[in-house]
């Protein structure tokens, strides 16, 4: 078995969105926080995806920027290669360049995550250039030039800016950027969302390339399921900041476990499955400030009693799949 090259342990992170101090005292309202990641564990094995899926607001995101160090954790570890990396401040010189250098991210955007007065030759050569990996203007333009070929630009590029370019190939060049200190590890936050789905598809065809021909891990944030079936190796569910179920990709699209990972997969259009009876994902997210007792996805659930309004479950295992659901572990479902 590959080991793993990412492992995050009871990771959670709280933020303060409390009022103003002196708001809080005259209207006499306590202090308010949101969990947006909650005792969350999992690992990736060199070589592999995990994808973490689900709707807006469940910590998909934070947990992105926590592994990376844009985010430091209320609780719990991440290690990287068998080092701990949650706690930045503590890493400090040529230690964390060479962390930065192994780790890159992919960001949602490309309209944003690119900078409009640059030059793509600077954007892609800034990391380079920051991390003294070449040496030279014809060095870094050789290199810059190699790194857009190998995402399907031209080496001509180089010279242009990015309004010049489409949604699709400004992802490209975000991907080009992110490769060019050699990393190991790339967290992907939704790189596909903003595209059309036919650039959608060329975009993720060029990240299963790259991830083969350099053996690169991914860990790529999603809320597209047909997305997810193409690119993961492993996928977590996540509901409210927890992980609700964690389970290989065939095992997870074969027979989902958890009554929020069916509904999910139920949404998705199947020209295939016209007659099959499908439960549509009911009701809304609950407010974040004011999460329901016991398990949180219980307002929405079909299956839930008295004891899923009342007790919390966790993530155990379950035939080989790692769930958190009273139901499935009772086998009432």
């Amino acid at each position: 078995m590959t080991a793993a090259l990412v492992e995050v342990r009871d990771l959670a992170k709280t933020f303060d969105v409390s009022a103003p101090w002196l708001n809080r005292v005259v209207e006499r309202k306590p202090r308010q926080f949101v969990h947006a990641v909650d005792g969350v564990s999992f690992s990736i094995a060199q070589g592999k995806t995990l994808a973490l899926v689900g709707e807006s607001g469940c910590g998909k995101s934070t947990v992105a920027r926590l592994l990376v160090g844009l985010y430091a954790p209320t609780r719990g570890e991440v290690l990287f290669d068998g080092q701990r990396t949650d706690d930045i401040a503590r890493i400090a010189g040529s230690e964390l360049r060479t962390l930065r250098r192994r780790m890159q991210m992919i960001f949602q955007d490309p309209y944003a995550s690119l900078n409009p007065r640059w030059k793509v030759l600077k954007i892609v050569g800034e990391p380079l250039t920051e991390h003294g990996l070449v040496g030279g203007e014809d060095a870094l333009r050789a290199k810059v030039s190699e790194l857009l070929m190998s995402v399907g630009l031209a080496a001509a590029d180089c010279e242009k800016f990015p309004h010049q370019f489409s949604g699709g190939q400004r992802q490209r060049i975000s991907i080009a950027r992110a490769l060019a200190t050699q990393p190991e590890f790339l967290v992907c936050d939704e790189p596909t969302s903003a595209l059309d789905v036919s650039v959608q598809a060329q975009v993720l065809n060029i990240m299963k390339d790259l991830q083969r021909s350099r053996g690169l891990t991914y860990l790529f944030i999603s809320h597209n399921l047909a997305v997810v079936r193409h690119v993961s190796d492993e996928v977590g569910v996540m509901y409210l900041g927890r992980l609700v179920e964690l389970a290989g990709k065939r095992e997870l699209f074969a027979q989902p476990r958890h009554p929020y990972t069916r509904m999910l997969l139920d949404a998705i259009p199947d020209i295939h499955m016209t007659g099959r009876a499908r439960t549509p994902v009911q009701g809304e997210v609950p407010n974040p400030l004011d999460p329901p007792r016991g398990c949180a996805f219980h307002p929405r659930c079909p299956h839930a009693n008295a004891r899923c309004s009342s007790e919390r479950p966790l993530l155990g295992e379950f035939k080989g799949v790692r769930v958190a659901c009273h139901a499935v572990q009772e086998g009432r479902i």
